[in-house]
Parts: structure tokens; sequence; C-alpha cells
């Protein structure tokens, strides 16, 4: 049995943890991070399900506390809590972490901003509760072994648990109110797996920000006296209970033998990964970002199939035959048959053979990749059908640690071309420089600000600690 339940723990370091107990590396990282999404905000604007999402919320209305991004609409902040993160999250493009489960922990950056307008908070304050929404989403995936992904539910399932945290932060909640805000989110928001299989929809990118703005909603619940379930995690019936692995009754682990998506495994809970060790060091140090604006699992596969065309000077009419070894889960999400023929960019933007095709076609994958007419493109048709996956179990214990890609290219005069990869580009192990940060965001804004205003935005961004968080959100809009 725990001396204190496992929310209550979490509550007592989120809301002791102040902005003077945080490194100058761990406050830079959260300035990268909020530049890369910012970005892919601004890239997002044209896109429909953001705008449908924005126009719904607008014919809504409700009290002007918070700005939607770039377009500078007011709105209340349980609303623009979803836009935002709807827009953060929409290209696919934002930060990547995947240990036992994969996240997007910058889809929680606007239960922070989004608060803060409300309460006309601090971008200092922002900063502490954009670090707690890393620290807890990424701890969220060591936590279930194996994890939830495994299970069959989508890690929205884990952020339900993070964002009322971070909106609670930014509110200024007491620990029973902390409790509270956990309790409440975290009975209502299990997302099952299917938005990620198979044939892919606008869903795809818009469960993980429904599960922010339910925490928005919880905090505000909470700071109101509102009351949720304090064993939300180990108690019976609870989210571990409920998810198998753990006897309730006990508190205490039960390993049980159960079949997920890649067959049978061990089923448990890690819960020192959770709660250990918290402030000893900082999560956001080892989060990754994305060079492509595709599904994460991709990307060490298209730096090899770009680097065989590049560095050999092939064009795509050469290419006779295709094989991609890639660890099991990899193949599994990437290579189904929905994904040979992707009539969204929600489903191609997740289809490893579309993606190698563009990057034999084009030498290159950028937003432009998954445009209506690209997804019409012949070419890519002429080619994605000689591409052919392979799982390895050998590949498959090497993930998470790396995630190991072999592209074979043979081409029509009979000659192979091997590349083997063990991690992308934007992995903390090989981080984006602050180049590669200003040409990604260049590339994501460049429709909506001039060069002087992404200067400006930029300046801003990395320097936001000196202001609010209204005048930095205001700062934002195009």
């Amino acid at each position: 049995m725990f001396e204190k339940s496992i929310s209550r723990q979490i509550a007592e370091f989120a809301v002791g943890l102040k902005y003077e107990d945080l490194p100058e590396d761990v406050v830079f990282a959260v300035k990268r991070f909020l530049y890369d999404s910012i970005g892919c905000a601004y890239g997002s604007m044209k896109t429909h399900d953001v705008n449908a999402m924005r126009e719904l919320y607008n014919e809504m209305g409700g009290t002007a506390e918070s700005t939607v991004i770039g377009f500078g609409d007011r709105l209340p902040a349980v609303s623009t809590a979803l836009i935002n993160s709807l827009m953060i999250r929409a290209l696919d493009f934002n930060d990547i972490y995947w240990k036992d489960d994969p996240s997007h922990p910058s889809d929680l950056i606007p239960a922070a901003l989004s608060v803060a307008e409300k309460v006309n908070a601090s971008m200092k304050d922002v900063i502490v509760a954009i670090v707690l929404a890393y620290e807890f989403e990424q701890r969220m995936c060591l936590f279930a072994k194996p994890g939830v992904r495994e299970r069959k539910w989508h890690h929205a399932t884990l952020t339900q648990f993070v964002s009322p945290i971070v909106a609670g932060k930014i509110l200024g909640l007491t620990v029973d109110q902390m409790v509270n805000a956990i309790g409440i989110n975290g009975s209502h928001n299990h997302t099952i797996g299917c938005p990620t299989a198979g044939k892919l929809t606008m869903m795809k990118n818009t469960v993980d920000p429904m599960a922010v703005q339910s925490g928005v909603f919880a905090a505000l619940l909470a700071q109101k006296g509102y009351t949720g379930t304090e064993k939300v995690f180990e108690g019976k019936e609870g989210f571990m209970d409920a998810f198998i692995g753990w006897d309730a009754k006990e508190e205490k682990p039960k390993p049980t033998e159960m079949e997920g998506r890649d067959g049978v495994s061990s089923w448990s809970w890690d819960v020192d990964a959770l709660v250990g060790n918290l402030g000893k060091n900082y999560k956001i140090l080892e989060c990754g970002m994305k060079a492509f604006p595709t599904e994460a699992l991709t990307h060490t596969h298209i730096s090899c199939m770009l680097n065989v065309m590049r560095n050999n000077n092939l064009h795509y009419k050469d290419i006779k035959e295709v094989k991609v070894t890639a660890f099991a889960q990899a193949y599994d999400i990437l290579f189904d048959p929905a994904k040979y023929r992707p009539e969204s960019r929600e489903t191609a933007d997740h289809s490893l053979p579309y993606c190698l095709a563009v990057a034999m076609v084009d030498q290159k994958i950028t937003t432009q990749s998954f445009s209506e007419e690209k997804l019409k493109d012949p070419a890519i048709y002429e080619v994605i059908d000689k591409i052919k996956g392979e799982p390895s179990l050998e590949f498959e214990k090497m993930f998470p640690a790396k995630q190991p890609s072999k592209v074979v290219v043979t081409t029509n005069d009979g000659k192979t071309y091997e590349e083997y990869m063990e991690f992308p580009k934007g992995d903390p192990r090989e981080p984006m420089t602050m180049e590669d940060l200003e040409n990604k965001f260049s590339g994501l804004a460049e429709e909506a600000l001039s060069a002087e205003r992404q200067a400006e935005v930029k300046d801003l961004i990395f320097n936001c600690e000196t202001v609010s968080a209204r005048d930095f959100m205001s700062g934002l809009t195009v």
C-alpha cells in the first residue's frame, strides 16, 4: 500500500516546482520546443480540420479569455486549449517521445498558454507548467509495461492525466485541488487505438488535443471545489486495475500474460518510472523533434531512402524494388494494406510506403508532400507497390533505445544499394541545430509571416520569460 496516492505524489511535486528550480538548459529546451510548436501551429492555419474546429468555436462564442495562435480570435480558455493544441498537432510535425508508449508532449503547451492568458500569468509560470507537461507525459510513456499502445489504446489515454496538472499549475491549485483535477480528468478520457490504425481520419490528430482541453476543464472544476477520484491510478477499478497487471487490493504489480498487438507478453506497471526521483533531472531534455512532417517511426526509414537516392544519383524510374526492414511495432503501424492507397493526409503521413515513394520521386519530404494534389501524383503510384516491408525481431529488441532501419534498393540494372540507420535527425542523440529549427520554422510560417515577422516571433519566444502570457499570445497574431 502507498503512503500517499500516486496522484498526490505527482500533485505535491507539481505544486512545489518553481521557476528558480529550473536549470538554464531546461529553460532553453522549453523555448526550443515552444519555437518548434508555434511554427507547427502557423503551418496548420490553412488545414481543413483546424478551420472547421475554429469555425465551430467561433460560432459558439463565449468570454474572451485567451487567443487562438496566429488568427487572433478571442475565446474561452477551454476553447482555445483545443484549437491551439490541434494547430500544433495537425501536421504531425511537432515533437516526439517514444519509449514503451509514444507521445507528443507539446500537444499540452496550450493547456498552459490558454489558462495563463485567462488569469494574466507570466511566461515564467508558463515555462514551469511546460516543464511539468514534458515531465509527466514522458514519465507516463515509461509507466505501463508494455505501453498502452501495445494494449490497443491511444496515448491520449496518458495525456488525460497530465493536462490537468499543466492547467492546474497555472491556476495555482492547492495539492488537494490538483489531486481532484487529476481524478476528474483521469476518469473519462481513455482513448481506443483506432484513430491511428488502418485508414486514418482527422481524429488521428484530434484525440490528444481533446484530452488536453478536458484537462483545462477539469482544473477549472477543481478550483471550484469539484472533487475527483484520488486513487484514479492504483485504486479499485482504477487505471492500472482496468488496464491489467495490477493488484488493486494490495496495490502492487500483478504481472499477467496477455496478448497485445504484437503477441503475448507480461503486462505490469512501473510506479517508480512515474513518480521516482522527481526533480533529480528533467525529462524534457530527452524529448526529440521531427525533421519530417510524418509519423515518428517513419523517420529513420525516410532518412535511409533519401540517402540512397541522393548519394547514388538515382532517379525513381531506375528503381526495380525496395526492401525495408523495420522493427515489429513500426511494421504493424506503417505497412498495413490501407497505407498503400492513402486517401487523406492523415493516412499518408502514417504510410511508410507513401512516404518512401515521395522520397524516391521528389527526394525530399515537406508539408506539401501530403497535399491533395500530391496524393494524386501518378509518379507515386508508379513506385509505391515496389516497396516491401518485413518485420525484424532483432530490430524489435533494439527498440526503443534505437529505431533501426535497413533499406535495400535494387535498380533495373540489377545493382543494389543499402543504407542502415539507428536513430533519426531530431533524436536527442542527433539534435536539430538552431539553424535546422529556423529552417523548419520558416518553411512552416512563410505563408503566414514575413521574414521580418518571423524574426520578431523568434525573439519573442526566446525572451519570453520577460513578458506576460497575454503579451506573448498577442505577439503571435499574424
